[in-house]
């Protein structure tokens, strides 16, 4: 159902319990069943390009056929997004303010939540782009915290969004009754003896339909990402983990943000399972102990499908290495 439904696939989990091999075997698979699928990494450790032993990069890559790859670099996504915010604001903006701009810029690639808010944008756009060229698009994305954060920005960043628009509505009122009763000092009209009302009032209105458009395209972009991301008839979220006790924790602490957000959480990978055959003291032990933690992840998520998947004895590396892979999950019912 999830390769036949859906347009849409997230793949989370804490880091190092194979969340890239997981996705990109899975995209193998919906490749190998006939559909077009985009596979994308939004994880800056970049190990998508690992996965399938090849360069990637940040552009549409062909890695099989019908397989295309991309991998979204997080500290160019800031470069470009604020390189692009900066020439919008130099246009309304005059000259001797523009080393301003460019201090509050470089404030900004230091803040908090720069980087989600550029790939945000980025994925937006790429969901978009997405949805029109392929039949499927899988996200491998960063570690849970990150994961999370990014999901719920869209909401976040409209309601952002609006409170500029208002407060660019409530400036342009006031800017039409202080044009009244202040000269503009010359600045802002070919002639300083002119009535600075002629032109103010034409190169205002023309700013801030600008800034308008450009905040309203910005809305419906996110609007439209968040109805895409909690509609469980396109879009499904998959958690991976391990039978050990930090995943399973933190994988409980993921699944109860993700309800209460009303996201469309499709079910858990339960990933490097010992298989029935592996003999020896040490790995008797490491099963006993590993039976445990996968009875505690029945009773925990228990309202969820698990889809279990067997540790293999050596590394997943290059794309032969993910076709087996893509046959167990298909034996666990992918």
């Amino acid at each position: 159902m999830l390769l036949t439904d859906k347009r849409v696939l997230l793949f989370g989990g804490k880091g190092g319990v194979g969340k890239t091999t997981t996705s990109s075997a899975m995209a193998v698979l919906a490749s190998q069943r006939g559909k077009k699928v985009l596979l994308v990494s939004t994880d800056p450790a970049h190990s998508l390009a690992d996965a399938f032993d090849r360069e990637i990069g940040d552009n549409i890559t062909r890695l099989a056929p019908d397989l295309d790859g991309l991998e979204l670099d997080p500290d160019r996504e800031v470069e470009q997004h604020l390189a692009k915010v900066t020439a919008q604001l130099k246009r309304f903006t005059r000259p001797e303010m523009y080393s301003e701009i460019e201090r509050q810029m470089r404030l900004t690639r230091q803040s908090p939540g720069a980087q989600e808010a550029a790939m945000l944008e980025r994925i937006a756009n790429v969901i978009e782009l997405g949805l029109k060229d392929y039949d499927l698009v899988i996200f491998d994305t960063a570690p849970t915290g990150h994961t999370l954060r990014l999901l719920s920005l869209p909401e976040a960043m409209a309601a952002w969004t609006q409170g500029l628009l208002n407060a660019n509505k409530r400036s342009e009122k006031l800017g039409d009754v202080l044009g009244h009763l202040t000269p503009k000092a010359g600045r802002d009209v070919d002639n300083p003896l002119a009535d600075p009302n002629q032109n103010a009032t034409d190169g205002m209105d023309a700013r801030n339909k600008a800034i308008t458009e450009a905040l309203l395209a910005r809305q419906r972009l996110l609007q439209r990402t968040r109805e895409v991301l909690t509609d469980s008839s396109r879009t499904a979220l998959l958690f991976v983990l391990t039978p050990e006790k930090l995943p399973i924790l933190e994988t409980g602490r993921a699944v109860q943000s993700l309800l209460q957000e009303k996201l469309p959480l499709a079910g858990l990978v339960v990933n490097r399972i010992l298989p029935d055959n592996a003999d020896g003291d040490f790995l008797a032990a490491r099963r006993a102990q590993e039976k445990v933690h996968l009875a505690q992840i029945e009773h925990d998520f228990a309202k969820l499908p698990r889809y279990k998947v067997p540790l293999q004895a050596t590394d997943i590396q290059g794309l032969t290495a993910l076709q087996h892979m893509a046959t167990l999950l298909e034996q666990a019912g992918l």
